[in-house]
């Protein structure tokens, strides 16, 4: 068993660092305050070859495996979440479906700008009334001829915005409820973008309400079989719980850095706080759970790379690491006491980012249903 990253996942990992700390970083907090989508940093991103980072080579990626990409989110997750959350949407959500259901040309039409960084993507699943329960789909896709004729609404699409593609599912029998999956282009007719959200946390990250009214779509655009779209979809988390799970890690890194560093500085009557059990304690279980769920994360992305089973493994590791991020970011604040609750320092940014993971791509709740269900209960 060995637990080391190869050379090439350590490279990847540093040099991704090396971007996030000197590009990211420094606007994080501008970015959060503003709710400013940084369009400039995806363009470097995509210059770098990171927005096609674990795509193969032939598709316009750098063919890097599922660990590496999940290193990248968690040092992009600690310079600033809400732009490493539109990083892991257009990758897992809108990049990955194609991959994994396309057919030979739209991979070469889709996925290859997607992976360039020419395009971004977006993925369109949750609706007003389909949120935990997916299979509540509203949205119809009918054909008409040679053109799929899509209606409905989608809501907290992240990259709405911005994105030129949407990956997005659509109720193609409504007697079975048949649902499938779409590739559609957002400078489609009757594709529009009906507003931008307001949210506690991850605010550099663009998340609109998207209106579909007639859109068509070319016949081919159909993503994987027909009616099938659901069960791709399931699939499509499972990867995407495992990297929501890294983003997690590398929110919890930077608000325990924070915290054990202020504890190492802060005096209080004469000596480091850092220097009392209550404090050091605190540190001690922040520091035990980041590695736990750390490990639960890595398990989960070497599983996905050797072609094995890992849904269960990816509940576990979304489930923990997002809890632990929660509450990392929670007992960061309380170190830093006064201080933590201020936004001259990070830890509270840390905490409204954090909890959008716990809901996200499956809430707690859901991933210990699927965890449940993989038992056999």
């Amino acid at each position: 068993m060995d637990f080391d990253f190869t050379p090439e996942q350590k490279m990847i990992r540093e040099t991704v660092r090396d971007f996030a700390q000197r590009e990211i970083k420094p606007i994080a907090a501008e970015l959060d305050r503003t709710e400013r989508f940084p369009i400039e940093i995806f363009e470097k991103m995509g210059k770098l070859g990171l927005l096609g980072l674990p795509i193969p080579e032939e598709y316009g990626g750098s063919g890097a495996d599922f660990i590496s990409y999940c290193l990248a989110l968690e040092e992009l997750g600690q310079a600033c979440a809400g732009t490493a959350l539109s990083y892991e949407a257009h990758i897992s959500l809108a990049s990955m479906p194609i991959l994994h259901f396309g057919t030979e040309e739209q991979k070469k039409k889709y996925l290859v700008p997607l992976a360039k960084g020419e395009a971004l993507g977006s993925f369109g699943l949750t609706e007003n009334g389909a949120g935990s329960d997916a299979g509540g789909t509203k949205t119809t896709a009918r054909l008409k001829g040679d053109e799929w004729v899509i209606n409905g609404t989608k809501i907290y699409n992240t990259n709405g915005g911005y994105a030129k593609y949407v990956v997005l599912t659509a109720l193609t029998d409504k007697e079975n409820r048949g649902i499938s999956a779409f590739i559609v282009p957002t400078d489609a007719p009757g594709f529009s973008v009906s507003k931008a959200y307001e949210k506690m946390g991850m605010r550099a990250s663009n998340t609109v309400e998207l209106i579909l009214e007639d859109v068509r779509i070319p016949k081919e655009n159909l993503l994987g079989p027909l009616h099938r779209g659901f069960r791709q979809f399931l699939a499509t988390l499972d990867n995407g719980r495992v990297a929501i799970a890294a983003l997690a890690i590398g929110i919890a890194q930077a608000a325990f850095d924070t915290a054990l560093e202020y504890s190492k500085s802060r005096e209080q009557f004469g000596k480091p706080i850092s220097k009392f059990q209550s404090v050091s304690n605190k540190l001690a279980d922040m520091a035990m759970h980041l590695d736990l769920a750390r490990n639960a994360v890595y398990k989960a992305a070497w599983l996905h790379d050797q072609n094995r089973p890992y849904t269960k493994e990816a509940a576990f590791a979304k489930l923990f690491a997002s809890e632990t991020c929660t509450q990392t970011c929670l007992d960061a604040i309380q170190v830093l006491g006064g201080n933590g609750y201020m936004r001259e320092y990070p830890v509270e940014r840390h905490l409204r980012d954090a909890k959008l993971i716990e809901i996200g791509e499956g809430t707690s709740e859901v991933q210990r249903l699927v965890i449940a269900r993989q038992l056999g209960c």
